[in-house]
């Protein structure tokens, strides 16, 4: 039998397209239980193999998400420009692989362009209304932000304002973002 964990719980990570941009933002709580461990973690990442910019934010553990990040590195400099083909070989590795199938996390992936959520069941998902959300918050998030797609606000604002409100209402969620722009 498996060993129980405690729940790990924290993070919310949302991706917002609008005017050209990309923008994804992650908060920095990780709490354990009803504890929080640390505030300001960074669950958005930068990575540029073969030269292209991606956007990466995780949600889960965080040993996880860094196996699925190293592997969404190799995918993307064996196809190089190919976003979308590099996420839809990491979701079939993950599915398929037996030790990838047991990794607990969730993935919002861009290089400006595109805007991908990348989970262990095979998705490969892009969002309808150009938001994308996950993590213990993702929810508030992507309603909040869904409201202000239709504002003046920029991407970054959109971003900023549902985070905020997210950070409100779940408890697993702080207000200390990392924001990437591409």
């Amino acid at each position: 039998m498996a060993k129980e964990f405690p729940g790990w719980h924290g993070t919310t990570i949302i991706g917002v397209r609008k005017g050209g941009k990309v923008v994804v933002a992650g908060d920095g709580q990780v709490s354990l239980g009803q504890t929080v461990i640390k505030g300001t973690a960074t669950k958005v990442r930068r990575l540029s193999p073969g030269g292209t910019n991606v956007v990466v934010g995780f949600a889960g553990s965080t040993a996880d998400a860094f196996t699925l990040l190293e592997r969404l590195e190799t995918k993307l400099e064996a196809t190089p420009g190919q976003l979308q083909r590099a996420c839809v070989e990491l979701a079939k590795d993950w599915r398929t692989d037996k030790y990838l199938q047991k990794l607990e996390a969730m993935l919002i992936v861009t290089d400006g362009a595109a805007l991908y959520v990348v989970t262990g069941a095979g998705d490969v998902l892009e969002p309808e209304h150009d938001v994308a959300a996950i993590g213990s918050g993702g929810n508030y998030a992507l309603a909040a932000a869904r409201a202000f797609m239709e504002s003046d606000l920029d991407a970054e604002e959109v971003a900023r304002k549902a985070m905020a409100i997210a950070s409100d209402i779940c408890v697993y969620t702080n207000g200390n973002l990392t924001v990437e722009t591409l």
